[in-house]
């Protein structure tokens, strides 16, 4: 049965809504200056919990979210799932005020790939040659950027791993668990460590300490607002990938390393050697060749979906981002 083209439509503009929220989440980040990369994590985490509680009592969620918090293996898995997103977080933080949004960029680019990797490493799936060369292609360009640049591009590495890692937890709950049940979840699992950050940074200055609140009515507006840049994009995708074939989303997801890419060397002025565009260039090879073979497979394989089987975690998109 064909999809209507409404809502075709429409998750497409979802989809684009969401990443292109997460391809200029650096700029956002940079406006959140002078606070440190610990305490923009801290705030991000609590204030999203915040917003997901308003969204549980504005949508009635809370009976189902309770039912949720009475599955001891669902809590965990979230719980995990918080931790990984944390480090992912925190790296993206890290790297965009240290004037690494470019690796930053790379790190998401090469996420499909690694996601791929993953799928042989823990579930023991069986790739198609073409995925192999893709992964192949990725590791030749770590190493051409890494001889080049004279150090590992560490950020990179850190952000695609602990990104896969992620959609490798959230697939193990398949779809028990809704997009802002899940987040609350999450952020409700790491609050407490995110509270004691913010006291540890209030105490010892490291850091620059916190300094919430007391930089200008601006700067607070835009810490309080973290939250909602958190969720919405979720929230988005969401709804993007109850319309949208798979093989679409797959498609799109690469707007958002794009545009963070496009930030990272025209507005921020970041510098690209030579090295750097020649490894660049090779994922990018690397990621029209897996692309490709999963639009193709795709095809192959709607049959299969549409009777309701399940999908390798190597054809499935993330679930978030940023």
């Amino acid at each position: 049965m064909n999809r209507p083209r409404t809502s075709s439509s429409g998750g497409l503009a979802y989809a684009v809504g969401a990443y292109g929220l997460w391809g200029v989440l650096p700029v956002f980040f940079l406006l959140m200056s002078p606070s440190g990369p610990f305490e923009i994590v801290s705030w991000r985490i609590l204030f999203s919990l915040a917003f997901c509680v308003v969204l549980l009592a504005v949508t009635r969620g809370f009976p189902a979210f309770l039912a949720l918090l009475r599955q001891g293996r669902v809590v965990g898995t979230m719980a995990l799932a918080g931790a990984l997103i944390v480090v992912n977080w925190t790296t993206f933080v890290v790297a965009t005020l240290a004037g690494h949004v470019v690796e930053a960029a790379l790190g998401y680019f090469i996420n499909p790939i690694v996601t791929v990797l993953l799928a042989v490493l823990v579930l023991r799936e069986r790739l198609r040659p073409v995925q192999w060369v893709a992964i192949g292609l990725s590791a030749v360009a770590v190493v051409v950027i890494t001889v080049g640049t004279g150090g590992v591009p560490w950020p990179s590495l850190i952000m695609a791993f602990s990104f896969g890692a992620y959609g490798l937890v959230k697939k193990q709950m398949g779809g028990r668990v809704d997009a802002v049940g899940g987040l609350t979840l999450e952020t409700m699992a790491v609050a407490p460590f995110a509270a004691l950050a913010l006291v540890v940074l209030a105490v010892t200055g490291i850091g620059g300490g916190v300094v919430f609140g007391s930089v200008s009515v601006l700067h607070t507006l835009v810490v309080v607002s973290s939250g909602v840049v958190t969720a919405v994009p979720l929230l988005l995708f969401a709804a993007a990938a109850r319309r949208l074939p798979l093989a679409t989303i797959g498609l799109t997801q690469y707007l958002a390393p794009v545009l963070q890419f496009v930030v990272g060397v025209v507005v921020l002025h970041e510098q690209m050697p030579t090295s750097r565009w020649i490894g660049f260039a090779i994922v990018w090879v690397a990621l029209i060749v897996l692309t490709t073979d999963m639009v193709l497979a795709s095809r192959r394989g709607r049959a299969r979906d549409r009777s309701g089987g399940a999908e390798p975690m190597s054809r499935i998109a993330n679930e978030t981002a940023g």
